[in-house]
């Protein structure tokens, strides 16, 4: 589930406004005595161990369920010594929700409110019923309307999934058609062009045979005819892999192409073109697949990253060709792209899967993502 980040942030701001708030008040009430002091001190614990939990909050995983009991036990100890503390209980509730299951949330909910009226109970001179009545009302409107947001978020993502799902699928049947549709189109011009040439060669060569003896001259005539329909089935065939080279490929080498590829694919990163190791032949399909998959992690870089630079490396191997795509973006904290990624990557897989290649991507949020794509390298070796 995608949390809403500016909610997040706003209850870390809230929280640490009432730590400061409480601490001012605490000061002016009491000075700086024994007690003050020492609040002072786990007050500032309680900071630190708080900013752990937001910065490292990825990293954390399981383990957040820890932090949240060390930190809530540190609050604890401080509103023992200083009870004005005890109002940084409503952004804690909010991260209870965040990670508890909804029973674990209701005891901690009712704990906080009694730790909360306890604190007032002790801090008041004269006992009020708002003292009791106002922690509860404001931790029943705070649970409410988070667990009102926590559950819009939940049915939105639900439909962001159902919508991915939806436009996955129907991007493989527009492929599948894709497909379909051009093995059709080559089957009618090889059956217009290659296969009638065949025919053709196949009659001159057999009527050449059954009168080599009785008519040479003829017999002649027939094989020269036959190897003219040779040489243009061969142009045809050679036209063929033109036309189903990609556009990026034709009448340049794959290292020219991957060089010009940068200057249109990402958008505002500022792209570096290197090429390691002396290139040599590769299957058309080959090169068109790392052709692809360069052009599909660029426009993830102009599309998704934010990055500044991106690195685009070709390596020619002893046997093996390597193609990294590295940038300085945002990055993601697993390898399951965000929406809009997944089809992509699945794409690029599958085209390097068809020419015996394997497709790497290694990613961490603020650390930028690399796209490693390697093939086999010399002709006849898949």
């Amino acid at each position: 589930m995608r949390e809403r980040t500016w909610l997040n942030w706003a209850m870390h701001v809230g929280f640490y406004l009432l730590l400061v708030a409480s601490a001012l008040r605490l000061v002016s009430r009491h000075g700086l005595v024994a007690q003050t002091v020492a609040a002072l001190v786990v007050c500032a614990v309680l900071a630190v161990a708080y900013a752990v939990g937001i910065v490292f909050w990825g990293r954390l995983g399981r383990g957040r369920l820890v932090w949240l009991g060390c930190v809530a036990v540190i609050w604890l100890a401080l509103v023992v010594l200083a009870p004005s503390f005890s109002w940084c209980a409503v952004p804690l509730l909010f991260v209870c929700l965040r990670l508890l299951s909804a029973r674990g949330f209701a005891v901690a909910a009712a704990t906080l409110t009694l730790i909360v009226i306890a604190a007032q109970l002790k801090i008041a001179r004269e006992i009020d019923p708002s003292l009791i009545l106002a922690p509860i009302g404001i931790a029943t409107m705070t649970a409410v309307i988070f667990w009102e947001l926590q559950r819009e978020s939940a049915a939105r993502q639900l439909l962001i999934d159902d919508l991915i799902r939806t436009r996955g699928t129907l991007a493989d049947s527009r492929h599948r058609t894709g497909v379909l549709e051009e093995r059709e189109r080559l089957a009618r011009e090889i059956h217009d062009t290659l296969a009638q040439g065949l025919t053709s060669m196949g009659l001159l060569l057999q009527a050449a045979d059954r009168m080599w003896t009785a008519d040479p001259g003829r017999a002649r005539a027939h094989v020269r005819r036959a190897a003219a329909a040779a040489e243009q089935n061969l142009d045809e065939a050679r036209r063929f892999v033109r036309d189903l080279q990609p556009p990026g490929l034709v009448d340049v080498t794959l290292p020219e192409a991957l060089a010009r590829l940068g200057e249109s694919e990402a958008g505002a990163a500022r792209v570096r073109f290197r090429l390691e190791g002396e290139p040599y032949p590769l299957e058309p399909d080959v090169q068109a697949a790392l052709l692809r998959v360069a052009q599909g992690a660029l426009a993830n870089v102009r599309d998704h990253s934010g990055a500044r630079t991106a690195t685009v490396t070709l390596s020619y191997l002893d046997g093996e060709v390597t193609l990294d795509v590295f940038d300085d973006g945002t990055g993601f904290a697993e390898p399951v792209p965000a929406p809009g990624r997944g089809f992509g990557l699945r794409a690029m897989r599958d085209r390097l899967a068809e020419v015996g290649g394997v497709l790497t991507v290694e990613s961490a949020p603020g650390e930028g993502t690399a796209v490693a794509a390697r093939v086999p390298g010399r002709i006849g070796e898949r």
